[in-house]
């Protein structure tokens, strides 16, 4: 199919701004909880609606009494936590714009970003942020201000707007509209330096408008909760953070990735939203941890009977012997699984990278439903979702209503609709490089959409190999199939120009020690990267995900890295995608010795 389109299913508002759901929310439900904030006992306090409201007013009043004015873009460098989403809808409260800096951005990176946008203020978390702020300051002529949130930044800003009025407040929040800047994000950068992208309140109220209705089962749901652990400055993240506060459903922010799992029995959330490096993760440690305990082989047969009756779900007709082994399993393994996110979680939104079908179907087959979506910075998060009720495993989903897709004559995804960006801050090139003159957003992504309008990833424009025998090779298929190895960390498929596709492997620190006690193998991953057994798992691997390509397409060869790519030695983004041009240029040696 070349284009699809879904009809606008909502009145999309014509006035006000995102600041008009937290004023509703105190009105019509004062004492109801918004928020489950992290306490130091390790459990969660309770912030109502109004409390919210209260607590937002003052932080704005502060930034008002600094100078900051209608328009002026302020950051936030910070992991994700309670005091972030106050910040933000501050930030929104004053008529300002939010620019959000990954916690992990270096100095260089930090300088770019607050020098392009021109930010009067940052708000960072703690002292070493405020170190990397200050260490470029003296070129940031615009830069006026500078507190940080664990040296009592909200108290500072709520004594500083005492003298503010109410009303003088009031008008200011009302003075955005629609098409007022909200938030200036910064692609993270799997290539070049990082791009302003301008999203409005419109852009906002459109992506969440049609959003939290079509995903009414998530939002709407009694109790609906969710614990927001991934970056506030993604995307993704945000709009979640967003969609919670229109929806008045229950937020909770961790940033604390190691101890999640005793994060999620606490808050016990009713649905979750991470990238699918977590869901890799989380499958491959329940079989790590299955295979040191000696039920290696029963928790493989759960995994293949989760899949079978997931795809016989699918199909519309479900095999008694499928039936039965999965009702086997649900009592032995997938409650397990299921209580590790909290007990509560029926649904998970994936987003950032594709998810692929395999995992997909484990996911739903032990009773999570993983609603795989689509969407870029520069399209305020989802084009495209699968929903509770509309689902095809292994797709993005269908458009979200007032939303086209169209695929170009080079197999390039094209979408059209409210939540696509203003453009890039500073960047008309690059705008008019991204949006062509009939308003088509032009991804940069390669994929297809079947009869039904469900769309189906299969790679990057940019990425796609060619080999020496002119074959096209799309490499995000064979790595996440590789990645679906528990041993296997991440996985970087090159060939180009070359005789034959080969790749690159580098291996899981976490998952390693296990597999080498049980081998009886000594030393580190740099000491056995030419081991036969560590070579045979993952050629083990390989050969998997070779099954779902030609012949011509199969990884040949393969080298494994000493080391793994991580994002603080700056191979992986924040949101945990291989910058596919640095491991490139890094690894141009080990790349040449796969075809000397």
């Amino acid at each position: 199919m070349r284009e699809y389109s879904t009809p606008q299913t909502i009145e999309i508002p014509t006035t006000g701004n995102l600041t008009d759901d937290v004023v509703r929310n105190a009105a019509e439900a004062p004492q109801a909880v918004q928020f489950g904030r992290a306490n130091a006992e390790g459990g969660w306090d309770d912030v109502s609606c109004a409390t919210f409201l209260a607590e937002v007013s003052a932080v704005a009043k502060g930034l008002m009494a600094a100078g900051v004015q209608a328009g002026d873009r302020v950051a936030v460098i910070s992991r994700t936590r309670y005091e972030w989403t106050l910040l933000d809808y501050a930030i929104w409260f004053a008529g300002a714009a939010t620019v959000p800096i990954y916690e992990s951005s270096s100095e260089e990176q930090i300088n770019w970003i607050l020098s392009d946008s021109g930010a009067r203020v940052v708000v960072c978390e703690d002292a070493g942020h405020g170190a990397r702020v200050e260490a470029t300051r003296a070129t940031l002529p615009a830069l006026e201000h500078l507190w940080t949130i664990e040296d009592g930044a909200i108290a500072t800003l709520t004594e500083l707007g005492t003298g503010v009025s109410d009303a003088e407040l009031e008008t200011r929040r009302q003075a955005a509209g629609p098409g007022d800047l909200a938030t200036l994000i910064y692609t993270s950068g799997t290539t070049g330096r990082p791009k302003g992208c301008m999203l409005t309140h419109d852009n906002f109220q459109t992506e969440l408008g049609v959003a939290v209705a079509e995903l009414e089962r998530l939002f709407d749901a009694e109790g609906a909760s969710t614990l927001l652990f991934l970056p506030l400055a993604h995307v993704f993240a945000r709009i979640i953070q967003v969609g919670c506060i229109k929806s008045r459903t229950r937020l909770g922010h961790s940033a604390d990735i190691k101890n999640l799992l005793p994060q999620l029995a606490s808050f016990q959330p009713t649905f979750i939203l991470a990238v699918p490096r977590v869901f890799e993760k989380v499958f491959n440690t329940a079989s790590q941890k299955a295979t040191a305990d000696g039920k290696g082989k029963i928790f493989d047969r759960a995994a293949e009977a989760a899949i079978a009756y997931s795809r016989a779900l699918e199909g519309g007709r479900i095999p008694v012997r499928v039936r039965a082994q999965h009702a086997l399993f649900s009592r032995l393994v997938y409650g397990k699984l299921r209580t590790a996110l909290g007990g509560r979680c029926e649904f998970a939104v994936s987003g950032g990278a594709p998810l692929g079908d395999r995992l997909g179907h484990f996911y739903r087959g032990i009773g999570v439903t993983v609603l795989e979506g689509y969407g870029l910075t520069e399209t305020t998060a989802a084009l495209t979702v699968n929903l509770p009720d509309a689902q095809k495993v292994g797709t993005v989903g269908r458009p979200i209503p007032g939303t086209a897709v169209r695929i170009a004559d080079d197999g390039e995804l094209l979408f059209r609709g409210g939540q696509v960006f203003t453009g890039y801050w500073n960047n008309p090139d690059a705008t008019a490089e991204a949006i062509d003159g009939d308003g088509w957003f032009h991804t940069g992504d390669v994929g297809e959409v079947d009869d039904e309008g469900f769309v189906r990833i299969t790679g990057r424009k940019k990425e796609i190999l060619v080999t020496a025998g002119g074959k096209n090779v799309a490499p995000a298929v064979l790595e996440d199939r590789v990645r679906a190895s528990a041993l296997v960390s991440q996985c970087l498929v090159v060939g180009d120009g070359q005789p034959f596709i080969a790749a690159l492997v580098t291996i899981d620190e976490e998952a390693f020690p296990v597999w080498a006690e049980q081998h009886g193998k000594t030393g580190k991953v740099a000491d056995l990267v030419d081991d036969e057994d560590l070579r045979a798992e993952v050629q083990a691997a390989i050969d998997e995900a070779n099954k779902a390509v030609s012949k011509a397409e199969s990884i040949r060869k393969f080298a494994i890295l000493p080391t793994d790519w991580t994002e603080e030695a700056g191979q992986v983004t924040p949101s945990l995608k291989l910058k596919r041009n640095v491991v490139m240029r890094e690894c141009r040696d080990e790349i040449a010795a796969l075809y000397g």
